[in-house]
């Protein structure tokens, strides 16, 4: 994966793609977990579709449109180092067993604009399901 350095922040190949002339720049980094909403659940946990709204910090934001979307199956800390190099390559194509994020970038209900993420990483063996990120708020400069 490619990584062009603008303002600092590295963004991937996918996030120039998804966002042509970068018109939008990162206002606030958050990284704070979020309650996803669904109209409907998901059909597939692990994969999930962009959700309709999210809690964050008590406070209900809904999607009113999503603008792009991306997914990075990079594998980090200790999983990086637990596979063959030919298993290894695979996986970063099509992710594997609790190794993946799928990132939203969304236009809400307030007019903001947030990238959120979906993290596949299991908390601990109690709690196998991944969490919801809301990991930055964009605007234009």
């Amino acid at each position: 994966m490619k990584l062009t350095s603008i303002n600092e922040i590295l963004f991937t190949e996918a996030d120039l793609c998804n966002n042509p002339g970068m018109e939008l720049t990162p206002l606030h980094f958050h990284d704070h977990p979020i309650q996803p909403v669904f109209d409907a659940p998901p059909a597939r946990e692990k994969t999930p579709d962009c959700p309709n709204g999210f809690v964050w910090e008590g406070k209900t934001y809904r999607v009113v449109e999503m603008l792009s979307s991306w997914s990075d199956f990079t594998r980090r800390g200790k999983m990086a180092r637990n596979m063959r190099p030919a298993h290894a390559a695979a996986a970063s194509a099509r992710g594997s067993l609790n190794v993946g994020r799928f990132y939203f970038r969304v236009k809400v209900d307030t007019g903001q604009v947030f990238d959120i993420y979906y993290d596949r990483a299991m908390k601990d063996v109690d709690d196998r399901k991944g969490q919801w990120f809301l990991y930055r708020e964009l605007g234009k400069e």
